[in-house]
């Protein structure tokens, strides 16, 4: 999130953007689109560039170098650091306890867990949760917005690219200096792009779309709380 942090500097701009994605549909008759696909694909394929040149390389080293326990840990560190923003959506979703609990989650695993290296709280049935602004605004009834990939931050929908800027304030890493949010941040993507590697090589056909699709049924998902889609949103191409 450090670089979406220096990207855009005030959210007072989502306002009006906010206001056009409230009139795009409601959740009940949401349609994601993707009518710069054109576009889309060309970013793609500069991202995939950048990835196979640098982050593939990096990622794939540290996993040989670490060992499970370290990636483990590396892992957890990351998911409580930013747990804050997961709690806060719990709430602004009406989801109260949920929130309880994770403040609970939150506190265990700072403290006793040694600031989150070890998940101590899931094993007292304080189970992770995955909740941010994305979902909020789709439970209040924003529409999704068209898909769209932006460069180095890859591929997202108008209304997840929203969220992911009004959880620049409530993020942990934001109250950091430049260069400790700059740390953290590549850390945080070393970490993630880890965790892909297998899933990576399982990607045939078109990449693309193999992506697009995935990231928009893995929204659906957590949006609907587990409730698993009827139809496939992009059935009609």
């Amino acid at each position: 999130m450090w670089l979406l942090n220096k990207i855009f500097s005030n959210t007072t701009f989502m306002l009006p953007g906010l206001l056009l994605l409230a009139g795009c549909s409601t959740l009940a008759e949401q349609q994601y689109q993707d009518p710069y696909e054109g576009l889309n694909r060309k970013i793609y394929n500069f991202n995939e560039g950048l990835d196979r040149a640098i982050l593939n390389p990096v990622s794939r080293g540290y996993s040989h170098i670490a060992p499970d326990p370290v990636e483990k840990g590396v892992s957890n560190f990351f998911d409580n650091l930013f747990y804050p923003t997961v709690v806060l959506n719990q709430f602004l979703q009406g989801k109260i306890g949920d929130s309880f609990d994770g403040v609970f989650r939150f506190a265990i695993n700072t403290t006793l867990g040694i600031g989150g290296l070890f998940d101590v709280a899931s094993g007292l049935g304080l189970e992770a949760k995955e909740e941010d602004f994305g979902q909020t605004f789709a439970k209040w009834g924003f529409g999704s917005g068209p898909y769209i990939v932006v460069p180095v931050l890859g591929g997202f929908t108008l209304r997840d690219g929203f969220g992911g800027v009004a959880e620049i304030p409530t993020n942990p890493v934001f109250l950091l200096e430049a260069e400790a949010q700059l740390a953290l941040g590549v850390g945080s993507g070393i970490d993630e792009s880890t965790q892909l590697l297998d899933a990576r090589d399982l990607i045939k056909g078109d990449k693309y779309l193999f992506v697009r699709d995935a990231y928009v049924q893995r929204r659906e998902f957590l949006i609907n709380d587990g409730a698993i889609a009827e139809a496939d949103p992009f059935l009609d191409e």
